[in-house]
């Protein structure tokens, strides 16, 4: 498009041009009649955007004409008049005005998603001065999600007030740098008991030695930050001393996977992502996990055992608070990716060092301490929810599985 020079000292004088907005029933050959139409017309696109909606259609087209915009109105209103569409037609001059900086994706999820929370959302970016750009639906089922493209956002700032708003909506929000920093290849460390796994494994041991009861109580101070992770590690595991080593065969058999699990890591290994698992549970348990979904790093403590049987004593050094997130900075490093282009996964108050580590940090299902700090949370039991947060649509990984081979669950069990 051609700016006309203006004379010194005035603004420069900007050519015409037409919104075009079609609405109406969709149907294949829309667009192409649309443009077969205008073609000779000589018009120039300058931007393009279409969406259906359940069926209808609302198409967007902002052209520079080529002759003169009552030549091009006439074009459009009787390819509006042939297929039975609504037009409008808006004049204006030049393109659309420039962005402002500081995009972001604002993505909310919802089970189920209500307008009052939509409503309370938008108020909100729009308070904090920032433009909501474009919307797009990310899934349907098991939870809705939508993307928000944002721009003029502070960061941080909007971060927090959109996390009073999810807090008092009952929604999941994560807002994250737009742009070239959404996109590539990154590195995702996940918790395990209670994240990637549905169990507490040192509960279950606890079970074998009959002290369940004793060891869950412990467990769950540990978890909310009551206790010192590695004094109650050395607590618990102490209650296990005796028990056959056998017993760890028999608990990861038992083991139960988060929906949603498989198909979280399956759609990250598609993506390139390098995958890691760091638990202050146990490696006997932990390896054999990652070598079943192909994970790439796996850290956890280990067992002491003597004679086939469980000593109570761990060997190492504990894997707590600092070594989690001492482990996520060494398999960053490993994989040649900076900080701001790592994932954490946890529940836990042992996890929030690696959560403020990341570049993003996700409280998934996790204890009120945890959600209060970390970057977004996700409150739904559905673990490859959070591909969502990373820009992933469910029609995405649906096709990849098709392309392979995998089988696609049915909706009400989609948990993969």
């Amino acid at each position: 498009m051609t700016t006309h020079l203006a004379p010194d000292g005035q603004e420069p004088k900007l050519p015409s041009t037409l919104l075009v907005t079609l609405t109406g029933e969709d149907r294949p050959g829309v667009t192409s009649t649309l443009f077969d139409a205008i073609a000779p017309t000589g018009a120039v696109v300058l931007d393009l955007e279409q969406v259906v909606v359940r069926g209808q259609l609302t198409l967007a087209v902002l052209l520079a004409p080529g002759g003169t915009a009552k030549a091009l109105r006439d074009v459009v209103t009787a390819v509006g008049e042939e297929l039975g569409l609504a037009v409008s037609v808006a004049k204006g001059r030049g393109d659309n005005r420039r962005r402002p900086t500081g995009r972001a994706a604002v993505v909310v999820l919802g089970a189920p998603l209500r307008a009052h929370s939509v409503a309370a959302i938008s108020r909100s970016v729009a308070a904090h001065g920032a433009n909501i750009d474009r919307i797009r639906r990310l899934s349907r089922y098991p939870v809705t999600t939508l993307e928000l493209d944002v721009s003029g956002a502070d960061l941080d700032a909007l971060r927090r007030e959109l996390a009073l708003v999810a807090a008092k909506e009952q929604v999941d929000i994560a807002v994250s740098p737009a742009g070239l920093a959404r996109r590539g290849r990154r590195l995702v460390v996940m918790d395990v008991d209670s994240t990637l796994i549905q169990d507490e494994v040192i509960e279950m041991l606890a079970h074998h030695a009959g002290r369940e009861a004793e060891v869950a109580a412990v467990t769950e101070r540990a978890m909310a930050g009551e206790l010192d992770f590695a004094d109650s590690l050395h607590a618990r595991v102490a209650t296990l001393a005796g028990l056959d080593e056998s017993v760890l065969e028999e608990v990861r058999a038992a083991v139960r996977l988060t929906p949603g699990a498989r198909t979280l890591v399956r759609t990250l290994k598609r993506l390139g992502f390098t995958v890691a698992l760091v638990s202050g549970g146990f490696i006997e348990i932990v390896q054999p996990i990652a070598d079943e979904l192909g994970i790439d790093h796996a850290r956890a403590n280990r067992l002491e055992v003597v004679d086939g049987k469980l000593t109570g004593r761990v060997l190492g050094a504990v894997v707590d608070r600092e070594g989690k997130a001492s482990a996520l900075r060494e398999f960053a490093e490993a994989a040649g990716l900076p900080l701001a282009r790592t994932v954490a996964i946890g529940d836990g108050a042992n996890d929030l060092d690696m959560l403020a580590t990341a570049g993003l940090g996700i409280a998934f299902n996790a204890k009120p301490v945890v959600r209060e700090q970390a970057d977004t949370a996700v409150n739904v039991p559905y673990l490859d929810a959070v591909l969502h947060l990373l820009g992933i649509t469910r029609e995405e990984i649906e096709e990849a599985d098709d392309a392979d081979g995998t089988p696609t669950p049915a909706p009400a069990v989609e948990h993969g």
